[in-house]
């Protein structure tokens, strides 16, 4: 799995709008709907709202990866958001959140899906790369943080 293929330079947000974890989450969406990776933007923005609410997807070192399944989605999108201040994500380490990374997949690509959030948890496990992407400043220095990190 290479985040790369899911994964369109212009979604990705640095700095957010959005200062609180709903507002976050929709921001993120409306952008993958704006770039044509997400065609249902409401029922996405349901979607992962609802699996949030279940149980937060703060997972600790200032990373948070909401994420969701919808039927109108023919294949996985990505999207990465990082805030102007580290915000309240309830995460399980109590500590804010300084990026976001909102997965979404069709219903059917479980598999896809369970892989892609494991990537995403290896890469933010790595200080120094974590470092060096809460450091970015603009959404080309995140793609290309990523981008190399994946080759």
């Amino acid at each position: 799995m290479n985040l790369m293929d899911i994964l369109d330079p212009a979604c990705i947000i640095a700095p957010l709008d959005s200062t609180d974890k709903q507002a976050v989450i929709n921001e993120l969406i409306d952008r993958m709907g704006e770039s044509g990776s997400v065609s249902d933007v409401e029922s996405l923005k349901e979607a992962v709202w609802t699996r949030e609410q279940t149980r937060t997807t703060g997972i600790g070192h200032g990373l948070a990866i909401p994420h969701g399944k919808c039927a109108s989605l023919k294949t996985q999108a990505l999207a990465i958001g990082k805030p102007a201040a580290p915000i309240d994500f309830e995460a399980i380490d109590t500590q804010p959140v300084q990026l976001v990374v909102l997965l979404a997949s069709p219903p059917d690509k479980t598999k896809d899906h369970i892989e892609a959030l494991a990537h995403i948890s290896r890469l933010i496990s790595d200080a120094e790369f974590r470092e060096r992407i809460y450091n970015a400043s603009s959404p080309e220095e995140i793609f290309e943080l990523v981008s190399a990190q994946t080759a």
